[in-house]
């Protein structure tokens, strides 16, 4: 119990698959039933419904996620990860994880909503920090507010949150006054609106277009900073991918046809994925009594699901200490349970745009890499930060070593 609620820790495979795979609808978020956590913020977005509205609202959007639309965001991902690099200077140092944050916003802006301004992405940047790391959280257990920050979070908060609901709205005016289907998912929105009158409010419009901005760059740009971190502690891991890079592209920029020659890099994001997952635990809260492992469970209970717990089990992952990528291996590397990895979450729930992020992650990787190969800063200091994804709290502050490094790197193989 904590307080009144009945609380209850699930931290094995086979209780991953109880709750996500085999009775997920009898297990809804807790939020969605307090107004408590993401729904404080996200609204009624996919992250937050549950029920027949979640599969409803799913449905509709999940064209845009197809495996053939997601594909054809390829070449602008590497061309704006182009970019980037185009823009640092060798020698210096620069936080990587506001520099992966610029780049996925302007990517999942440009790829999803067909906007591209740089003002406008940095703008956006600087709301999402002011609305994620700071103001009051609500606790998805109590559903009651946590200690408040300093008045001057707070004030920031509200403006981030302004900032975000003011460019949110305004492309859905814009889009509106366009009157044309450009494909990207504002327009199967708007379309769904118009079609099936009644299916969809504006506000509901407005929380879904929040979510996707909000979700679409928080894992990947983190996914980003961490794997790079990872890669600069492990060097002989570094050099077995920038190797591999090396014979497969010979310095050119990746393409969608590349990625399938490329197993080391995905093991590699797989790897980092296990260390820091996108979202480090899930919380379900039982609609009516269940039973488990032979104890009867009330409705109402909570269940607190945990990646970061599960993904470091030493009876499954043998050496989960270890940043060890050779364990992704497909020909010879472990069997791993249903339920021992779930970065993105799973069954009917998983998140819908985990297609979107594997390609990111290993496009704009394998296009940095081509051009420097980040060392962390000396001095740095490197603590994650556990709110709703695992934030580098300090930053990522990175040296950008260029090409000389990595031959030498390539040289010690």
């Amino acid at each position: 119990m904590v307080g009144k609620q009945p609380v209850l820790l699930c931290f094995r495979p086979e209780h991953i698959r109880y709750f996500l795979v085999e009775n997920p609808r009898n297990f809804i978020k807790p939020g969605t039933a307090t107004g408590a956590g993401l729904k404080l913020f996200l609204g009624d977005g996919l992250l937050t419904i549950d029920g027949e509205q979640h599969r409803q609202q799913r449905r509709l959007v999940q064209p845009a996620f197809h495996k053939h639309r997601v594909d054809s965001y390829a070449t602008t991902m590497t061309r704006y990860a182009q970019e980037t690099v185009d823009s640092w200077q060798p020698g210096t140092v620069v936080n990587m994880a506001s520099e992966m944050q610029y780049l996925t916003l302007r990517i999942i802006t440009k790829t999803l909503f067909d906007v591209d301004s740089i003002e406008q992405t940095r703008q956006l940047g600087r709301a999402f920090d002011a609305v994620i790391s700071s103001g009051p959280q609500r606790s998805a257990v109590m559903g009651r507010l946590l200690p408040s920050f300093s008045a001057r979070q707070e004030r920031e908060r509200e403006e981030g949150a302004r900032v975000i609901d003011t460019f949110v709205y305004g492309l859905i005016e814009q889009r509106r006054k366009m009157n044309q289907d450009t494909g990207d998912v504002l327009s199967m929105l708007l379309a769904a609106q118009k079609n099936e009158p009644g299916s969809m409010s504006d506000k509901q419009i407005h929380d879904h277009v929040l979510t996707f901005v909000a979700a679409g760059h928080e894992t990947a740009q983190n996914t980003l900073a961490w794997t790079m971190y990872l890669l600069s502690q492990h060097p002989h891991v570094r050099a077995r991918l920038l190797a591999e890079l090396q014979t497969v592209l010979n310095g050119r920029v990746p393409t969608l046809e590349d990625l399938a020659q490329l197993p080391y890099l995905e093991a590699v994001i797989n790897e980092a994925w296990r260390f820091y997952p996108p979202a480090w635990r899930q919380a379900r809260m039982a609609i009516e009594d269940f039973e488990l492992d032979g104890y009867h469970i009330p409705a109402g209970t909570i269940a607190i699901l945990s990646q970061w717990v599960v993904h470091n089990l030493s009876d499954i992952w043998g050496d989960p200490e270890n940043f060890r990528p050779e364990r992704w291996d497909r020909q010879s590397g472990q069997q791993i349970p249903q339920g021992a990895y779930f970065p993105f979450g799973l069954g009917p729930r998983i998140c819908i745009g985990m297609p979107f992020a594997q390609l990111e992650t290993k496009l704009l990787l394998a296009t940095i890499l081509q051009r420097y190969v980040p060392q962390l800063a000396p001095g740095a200091r490197v603590v994650f930060q556990p709110l709703v994804t695992l934030r580098p709290r300090y930053g990522m502050p990175m040296h950008l070593d260029t090409n000389d490094t990595l031959t030498r790197a390539l040289q010690a193989v």
